[in-house]
């Protein structure tokens, strides 16, 4: 039965299931999704931009492939926009995409320039300049920024040249209060520290991006950074304290369905790093 959106305007609905998309509940996320009963043409194409970015998140952590066809229902949707910011919002939602799918090689996913389309890479870092330069306000601004970095970093491997993009987008996520964008921000930089051997400033890092995203209600994202701070205690010669944590991230993992997360965190416990060097991975 449809929902009847008269008494809740649609985008406090659209937040809330963003909230739940967040938390690891995307088929919930979804269900209510397709329960809505919109007519106004503008906030269908909202509904539609959050299911793409449901899908995202699910396909992300899950190892899905539930995306594309819900950003394609987004597209069709472009020229309904009139929300101020839409038309952008949708080309990032995109981006996202595209950054993605082209992580994955033979059903496999794999940092670094080998085995893609150059062409394909050159584009996707044109269209990710692009939306950081007209972006509508900052906050936008700094997630374009964020992910101009992940395809330096993970597209190209170009690993000196990464950290600037996600300083810029640590700066604006600080300045707007938007804890997600400052979590991405400080996972990556610290990343960075760890490769340079800096496992105090990764530590700090790591561990204020686990708390923002704790607090901006990321269920997988904080799991994820759980797991990083696993690698630190493994570093630091702890490997029990390691060990326990990568155990209850593969046990969280897998109860929520985050099933690529699971796979991570089960290969950690084997030995593996999950944060080697792009080409190393």
């Amino acid at each position: 039965m449809p929902i009847a959106t008269a008494c809740l305007p649609v985008d406090e609905l659209l937040c809330a299931i963003r909230e739940l998309s967040r938390a690891g509940r995307w088929e919930t996320a979804a269900l209510l999704l397709e329960s809505l009963s919109v007519t106004d043409p503008d906030a269908r194409a909202r509904v539609a931009l959050t299911a793409a970015e449901v899908a995202l998140e699910h396909d992300w952590f899950s190892g899905t492939d539930t995306a594309a066809e819900r950003v394609a229902v987004a597209v069709a949707e472009k020229e309904t926009h009139t929300t101020p910011g839409g038309a952008w919002d949708l080309e990032f939602v995109r981006l996202r995409h595209d950054y993605a799918r082209l992580l994955l090689v033979d059903g496999t996913l794999r940092f670094g320039p080998v085995g893609k389309d150059p062409e394909a890479l050159a584009a996707l870092r044109r269209r990710a300049r692009a939306l950081r330069d007209g972006a509508p306000d900052d906050r936008r601004r700094g997630w374009a920024a964020l992910y101009l970095g992940l395809i330096t970093d993970n597209h190209f491997a170009e690993r000196t040249a990464a950290p600037v993009h996600y300083e810029a987008a640590l700066r604006a996520g600080e300045a707007g209060a938007d804890d997600l964008l400052a979590r991405e921000a400080l996972r990556h930089l610290g990343d960075h520290d760890h490769d340079c051997g800096d496992r105090t400033r990764a530590l700090d890092r790591w561990r204020r991006a686990t708390a923002l995203g704790a607090r901006a209600g990321t269920v997988p994202g904080t799991l994820s950074q759980q797991l990083l701070l696993a690698v630190l205690a493994r570093d630091s010669g702890d490997e029990p304290a390691a060990q326990a944590l990568a155990t209850e991230v593969t046990r969280w993992a897998e109860a929520i369905g985050a099933t690529r997360l699971a796979q991570q965190a089960s290969a950690f416990l084997g030995g593996t790093d999950p944060t080697a060097p792009p080409q190393d991975r």
